[in-house]
């Protein structure tokens, strides 16, 4: 049996996301206080560094939820210390969803940590094991919308309401994919356990198509824009406006220039 430092060492926070929490949070400030010289910058850290982070405890949400449900090998395995270098697959967990951001403004899903599902029984919780990261998703979407909706934006910074409005969309996007039941995907991974074994066969193969199909097919310009005006939609219901969203990718852009802060009353 393991030692109880050994097992104590298998739930210790990785320094490696306390960098990345710390850096966010340094950055963060930077744009609160308008302290960066390049503004631009100071967003581009901050949403890059929170986004990272939302993307480690989603993961841990599967492998925690996995952990009571049987599966033991997640400690193991160094889940449970929010590190995203121990993920099975890092690239598609961490890199390709940063790269999405950079490239169009998504909040992609990135791959899923390895979960020993054989030693889990009761479909239920095959189901719980999956919808648990993308309601980690729809958590921070809840808390960056807060200040929004709670009508307490007296005394934000315009930069950083920006910044949070568009780390926001980023996670409204990424709860409504994640939760799309396409093979590869943690929706999907939610209806699986209820799917016959004749029908699981048959989409296995294409599973690890499944997030490039996805981010394929909203490269469709007409699927691109009825997807985006529905998060849009959603994001107003949350008092987050098109303006927020739009000038907080503006200034996370920041290789394109920054922008110039716009000289006019915001909604409070």
């Amino acid at each position: 049996m393991k030692s109880a430092s050994a097992r104590r060492g298998t739930n210790r926070i990785s320094p490696v996301f306390l960098g990345i929490a710390a850096v966010t949070a340094v950055s963060g400030w930077a744009v609160w206080t308008d302290f960066a010289a390049a503004p631009g910058v100071a967003v581009f850290l901050f949403v890059t560094g929170a986004w990272i982070v939302s993307l480690c405890l989603h993961e841990y949400a599967h492998a925690r939820t996995a952990l009571h449900s049987g599966d033991l090998s997640v400690g193991a395995k160094g889940y449970l210390t929010l590190n995203p270098l121990v993920y099975s697959h890092a690239v598609l967990s961490i890199i390709l969803p940063v790269i999405f951001v950079i490239m169009g403004g998504i909040g992609l899903p990135g791959g899923a940590v390895y979960i020993e599902r054989g030693r889990i029984r009761g479909r239920w919780k095959h189901s719980l094991i999956s919808a648990a990261g993308p309601l980690t998703n729809v958590l921070f979407a809840v808390v960056c919308t807060a200040p929004f909706w709670l009508d307490a934006l007296d005394g934000v910074p315009d930069t950083f309401r920006y910044a949070l409005g568009f780390l926001a969309l980023l996670q409204v996007t990424a709860a409504i994919l994640n939760f799309l039941p396409v093979p590869g995907l943690d929706g999907y991974g939610v209806i699986e356990p209820w799917l016959s074994y004749k029908i699981r066969r048959q989409v296995e193969p294409f599973a690890p198509f499944g997030l490039l199909a996805v981010f394929a097919i909203l490269w469709i310009p007409s699927v691109n824009h009825w997807f985006f005006d529905a998060v849009d939609a959603l994001l107003r219901g949350l008092g987050v406006t098109e303006w927020d969203t739009y000038w907080g990718r503006r200034f996370y852009e920041f290789w394109e220039g920054t922008p110039e802060i716009p000289t006019v009353t915001l909604p409070r």
